[in-house]
């Protein structure tokens, strides 16, 4: 006991030690909570797999959560209510084909059922790809389902697919049409004293617009009018002709959508029964029993229907079909090339240049037949773009037929890197071209003389000091620069022209940044087929001459906390921010900021070396 101790009265030393015990237990408990958690994730990363057993006459639950990507993100593994970045759960593409491809020739699979409430970003593109593979399930004499409480626009194209649609009575259908719309930031930029340096060839590259403008120019409203009322036709003649409606169902049903739930007393949900868009008007509960008298109950829980997700599935497959090691077939390498494009190493849900040239040079020592480049991206660094380009001409001179399938979004850097195949497919709704070239550098020089900071020195040239965010840019360096610009481009059309048996001058017809979809750009001469990942697959056996032969990914190796970040974001991040996102107003208010914010994120990562770009920022695939 201490002096003071000792001079305090036995009041004070009464709630004095009463205070210490709960500081103590606090730390107890605040240790115990930690070990707990430390416990739960190592249970969660190096606990055994978990036995799965397939269900005999089962249905096949697709029930995608998130975005439906070519590639999985890398993860930041922190929750977004602790500050990190908001990391929605992923659906990779190829994995739910693969499912339903292989639930189609098995017999304890009797039906498939869609499930897509948590569906969220899809492109057109993808969305078909799942939906072609529905439809080749429905070939095996299977029966489809899709039951939603709600349907958002690219939820209700898959579930189209289906054979039976039923849809929540207090829910919706809610069909909007396709629209191209961002924020223009000339006048803030102006306010702020920021000078942004631009520099560009043709008409059309409208990835700057934004910083240059307060509007969208006349050239680049007529190119994305075109693209977008040209995915809109897709997507309304499959909705239709699954659907057996009119051709102008969708049309009208939005048009006349006011009059339309006023005759049916304001309901969503009986206004799409009426306009045949759905079949029944079911309850989950009520949707669940009918499955269970198609499938029966499930063993584990008699409320719900007998059922397997996909994803699980899939794995089971994967581990009770291992290929027997004595059995030498011929393999045909694949790799997935999806988001913007950078220079140098990056991680996935990016293109850096040394990362993918490094993974196709890993190809070839493979031993593969042929390589399929799975290419989605709107572009990036010229630089970067090149170098990815010129490994792929290696792999081909190699003697290793390179097939290019692109998905949602394959344009300016995108392209760039296709051109480098010995094939390209698209499929109809893929954007695509936008070969263009352009350069971006801003300056806060007036900026900073509004707040009293100045600079100032000397150099032993005029461009000494030169591109510095923090100094005017000298005449002579802008000059240098818009050549570069012009250069590149050049560049551009003359590698177009020799990948495509054309001409610069013809394909700057067609370039200047324009965009087309992938079924404009195969009647421009831009691609060679159209297709999904399949039909590229099955082209590079074909041109390899294989009737026997297996699909060997290709993929990065995770280092050790990269294995953490996704461990922890499949198991906990990612349900945890998807349910803070949806229940607390403040995160929903931070994601509706996110596409006005894109365009100043995206400065970020111009990081080419000469400060030319390849990029396409209407290309995000509606």
């Amino acid at each position: 006991m201490t002096e003071a101790t000792r001079h305090r009265g036995p009041v004070r030393r009464f709630f004095s030690a009463i205070g210490g015990a709960i500081t103590w237990l606090r730390r107890v408990f605040t240790n115990l909570l930690f070990l707990l958690l430390l416990l739960f994730i190592g249970i969660v990363i190096f606990g055994g797999e978990e036995r799965i057993t397939v269900p005999q006459g089962a249905a096949l639950k697709v029930a995608p959560g998130g975005a439906l990507v070519d590639e999985l993100s890398q993860p930041t593994g922190i929750p977004v209510f602790l500050g990190g970045r908001a990391t929605p759960p992923e659906t990779r593409v190829k994995d739910l084909v693969d499912a339903i491809d292989r639930a189609a020739d098995d017999n304890r699979i009797t039906a498939l059922v869609m499930e897509l409430d948590h569906l969220g970003g899809a492109s057109l593109s993808k969305l078909e790809e799942v939906g072609e593979a529905v439809q080749r399930f429905k070939a095996s004499d299977k029966p489809v389902y899709a039951i939603g409480d709600n349907f958002t626009q690219g939820q209700y194209f898959l579930a189209s697919y289906a054979d039976k649609v039923y849809l929540n009575p207090m829910g919706s259908l809610l069909l909007t049409g396709f629209g191209s719309y961002r924020n223009y930031y000339k006048s803030a930029l102006e306010k702020l004293k920021v000078n942004f340096h631009v520099f560009r060839v043709g008409d059309y590259k409208d990835f700057i617009e934004p910083y240059t403008r307060d509007d969208m120019s006349p050239a680049s409203r007529e190119n994305n009018a075109r693209w977008l009322h040209q995915l809109w036709t897709e997507y309304t003649e499959q909705v239709t002709g699954l659907r057996n409606l009119p051709p102008n169902a969708v049309d009208s049903y939005i048009a006349e959508l006011p009059q339309k739930l006023r005759a049916e007393g304001g309901s969503w949900a009986e206004a799409a029964l009426a306009n045949k868009f759905v079949d029944k008007l079911l309850t989950r509960r009520a949707a669940v029993a009918e499955l269970q008298e198609l499938v029966g109950a499930s063993d584990a829980d008699k409320s719900l229907y007998n059922a397997i997700n996909a994803l699980d599935y899939l794995r089971h497959m994967k581990l009770t079909n291992l290929p027997d090691p004595r059995l030498q077939r011929d393999k045909i390498g694949l790799i997935s090339a999806a988001g913007a494009i950078v220079d140098g190493e990056a991680p996935a849900g990016q293109i850096g240049s040394t990362t993918l040239s490094q993974l196709i040079a890993k190809a070839r020592e493979k031993n593969i037949k042929a390589l399929v480049l799975r290419v989605d991206s709107p572009g990036g660094s010229a630089f970067a773009s090149e170098a990815i380009r010129q490994e792929l001409l290696a792999t081909r001179e190699a003697g290793i037929p390179v097939i290019i399938s692109m998905g949602s979004v394959a344009a300016s850097g995108g392209y760039w890197i296709a051109a480098g195949g010995d094939k390209i497919w698209a499929s109809p709704s893929t954007i695509t071209g936008s070969i263009g070239v352009f350069g971006a550098f801003p300056t806060f020089e007036d900026s900073l003389e509004h707040l009293g900071v100045y600079n100032d020195g000397v150099g032993t040239t005029e461009l000494a000091g030169t591109m510095r965010l923090d100094r005017a840019l000298p005449e002579a360096a802008a000059d240098i620069l818009q050549q570069g610009v012009e250069n590149t481009y050049s560049k551009f059309l003359r590698l177009v022209a020799e990948a495509r048996s054309s001409t610069p001058e013809e394909v700057h017809k067609i370039a200047q940044g324009q965009v087309w979809t992938g079924r404009a750009a195969l009647d421009l001469g831009l691609v060679d087929d159209l297709g999904n990942l399949k039909d590229a697959i099955a082209d590079a056996a074909q041109i390899a001459q294989l009737d026997n032969f297996e699909v060997l990914e290709i993929q990065r190796e995770l280092s050790p906390s990269e294995k953490l970040m996704r461990a922890l974001a499949d198991n906990v991040d990612a349900r945890i921010a998807a349910s803070v996102e949806q229940n607390l107003p403040l995160g929903a208010w931070f994601s509706s900021l996110q596409p006005a914010l894109q365009p100043l994120q995206e400065l970020k990562s111009f990081k080419d070396p000469r400060a030319l770009y390849v990029r396409c920022v209407s290309c995000v695939a509606p």
